[in-house]
């Protein structure tokens, strides 16, 4: 894969909450031990009530974004409703399974039986967590997560937590850096955070 812009030193990060999900990443694509890209998308809208994040190679990432887009659309439109985050995450196995592609995918988001991610590997294996980090960065992500998760933990309280997560990583990780970005997904529906919003909580880190 050297001869194509990745993501596979990405670290990205996603936490379930009682209230909703949250997504982290940083924005570093490699290629090689070229920084290919300082300023990277790996947090996608996939519906208003689902999103998911990216980690591998770009142009296999970007096309499933698209496809599983796409598939939660004709969802609705055959079903008059959304597709539910099981529903949604078994799609996306599907088409990875059926097209191994060079990625590892987070998704989720919030439904009628509540806040949900599930793991999907290059194959399509599906795995349903509280909290997952993919990427290279992720050993040093989990050990944050592993310390300061809880089961009651809210999306404001996610919020900095993933950016701790995705903090430590760069810090560590050299294919991992170049800033942060967060997304909450809520039954109020997709929010990215804007870069100020982000940038304060990472002052409260610092300070």
């Amino acid at each position: 894969m050297a001869d194509k812009n990745t993501f596979e030193g990405t670290t990205t990060v996603g936490i379930t909450c009682k209230d909703g999900v949250v997504f982290a990443s940083e924005r570093r694509a490699s290629m090689g031990n070229l920084v290919a890209h300082k300023v990277a998308e790996k947090i996608f809208k996939i519906d208003n009530h689902i999103a998911a994040t990216i980690a591998g190679s770009v142009a296999d990432a970007q096309s499933l974004m698209k496809i599983i887009s796409a598939e939660t659309a004709l969802y609705r439109l055959r079903n008059g409703k959304d597709i539910s985050l099981e529903a949604a995450a078994a799609v996306s196995s599907n088409i990875l399974h059926s097209s191994p592609a060079y990625v590892q995918t987070l998704i989720g988001g919030v439904d009628d039986t509540g806040a949900s991610i599930y793991s999907l590997d290059a194959a399509g294996g599906m795995i349903k967590d509280t909290f997952i980090s993919t990427g290279s960065g992720s050993t040093f992500a989990y050990g944050v997560l592993e310390d300061r998760f809880h089961e009651d933990i809210t999306v404001e309280e996610a919020k900095e937590l993933a950016l701790r997560a995705i903090k430590a990583a760069t810090e560590r990780d050299t294919y991992s850096g170049n800033g942060f970005l967060v997304a909450e997904v809520t039954k109020d529906g997709y929010k990215m955070l804007e870069k100020e919003e982000v940038e304060s909580i990472i002052e409260k880190i610092n300070s």
